[in-house]
């Protein structure tokens, strides 16, 4: 049972970690391109990553998210 809050905890902390990046990635998402064009283009390929990092990280959270539900489901 102790195992199972640790793991618990682990994975909400992992999933707080994940949230963060979240913000912080959305936030750099919305602060739009540069007026430069050589920027803009640095900008852009810099944003399709970010992208694919927003994407995995919510993947992740959503993976997490089930685990957790099914280790509280277990505790009742």
């Amino acid at each position: 049972m102790f195992g199972q809050y640790e793991q618990l905890d682990k994975l909400k902390a992992e999933r707080a970690e994940l949230e963060h990046k979240v913000l912080s990635i959305e936030a750099e998402l919305k602060k739009g391109l540069n007026r430069d064009k050589d920027e803009q283009a640095i900008q852009l390929e810099n944003y399709e990553v970010l992208i694919e990092i927003l994407r995995v990280s919510q993947s992740e959270i959503n993976e997490i998210n089930k685990k957790i539900y099914q280790i509280e489901k277990l505790s009742d």
